[in-house]
């Protein structure tokens, strides 16, 4: 969890110690093109004289998923196109479609909460980021699957359509890790991070592994704070430091229901001169990978 405690587990989810009414999203071409696939859809469903869920059960698919892709709310997968074109009788229709969703999911707008896109721009113009987690896995290195399972255990809870949304703008996030040039980021995770089974084994597993291929990347680094370390100075809890292109650094920190983006130069100074001790104090990129490889040799 970037600079995050809590069930927010990253963020996206409230600020500065209250919820905000969010406004509404902007409509772009993308969300357009979507719902007019999941016009397509409940036509052919209703020409079919199935409901929602008995389409839903045939597909293998949830009711509310189906009423969701009817609505463009939720993005069509392509094994999804696929089977509703065979079972629908579409003649090919819906998979002629998935070049297109490909392309239309790709350079659609990000839909993060409204108070988190401050720190989200700035994340994305980053030169340089620096993540110290505490309680789960940064938000940035999560499987899709890891952050789904964070998403649906919020409380209050979240419905279907916000945890897709919340989920799909989270792994959007990961593209500047690999897009060119790319940021040189460092993270260093708790210990006690990786021994948390967020999701079932599968999930697990699935989290490791994408720790030691992500943290592979020429551009980054990733530590891991042993248990057996004792004191060192992020026991106050997470942060996240970035440095925005041509812009001076910035801090964000996350706990429970309150968030804040610092820019004030002597806090983010402080807070930098922590993160360099706690690197120091951590297992090297080295011998945090081959731990990391050791807990997924015991599964």
């Amino acid at each position: 969890m970037d600079a995050v405690t809590g069930a927010s587990a990253n963020g996206e989810d409230v600020a500065g110690g209250e919820r905000r009414p969010e406004p509404p999203e902007e409509t772009d071409g993308a969300a357009d093109f979507f719902r007019a696939i999941g016009k397509q859809v409940k036509l052919l469903r209703e020409r079919a004289a199935l409901t929602q869920k008995e389409l839903g059960d045939r597909l293998g698919y949830g009711e509310e998923q189906i009423s969701s892709v009817e609505r463009g709310r939720r993005t069509p997968q392509p094994e999804f196109l696929d089977a509703a074109d065979d079972l629908l009788g579409a003649g090919g229709l819906l998979k002629a479609t998935k070049d297109d969703v490909a392309k239309a999911k790709a350079k659609a707008r990000v839909r993060h909460p409204a108070w988190f896109r401050d720190y989200a721009r700035q994340e994305d113009m980053a030169v340089e980021l620096n993540y110290y987690s505490t309680m789960a896995i940064p938000g940035i290195l999560q499987t899709e699957a890891y952050a789904r399972q964070v998403f649906a255990s919020q409380r209050p809870l979240l419905d279907e359509e916000t945890i897709e949304q919340r989920v799909t703008a989270r792994l959007a996030r990961q593209e500047i890790l690999t897009r060119w040039p790319p940021p040189t980021v460092s993270y260093v995770i708790e210990e006690s991070v990786l021994q948390r089974r967020i999701g079932d084994a599968a999930v697990y597993r699935g989290t490791l592994e994408n720790l030691l291929c992500l943290g592979q990347l020429r551009n980054s680094e990733l530590q891991v704070m042993p248990t057996d370390r004792g004191e060192h100075p992020g026991l106050a809890g997470p942060f996240t430091l970035l440095t925005p292109r041509g812009k001076p650094q910035v801090a964000y920190v996350e706990v429970q229901h309150i968030s804040r983006l610092i820019s004030d130069p002597e806090e983010v100074r402080v807070l930098g001169a922590k993160y360099g001790t706690i690197r120091g104090q951590a297992l090297t990129p080295q011998e945090s990978q081959t731990l990391i490889e050791k807990m997924l040799g015991a599964l």
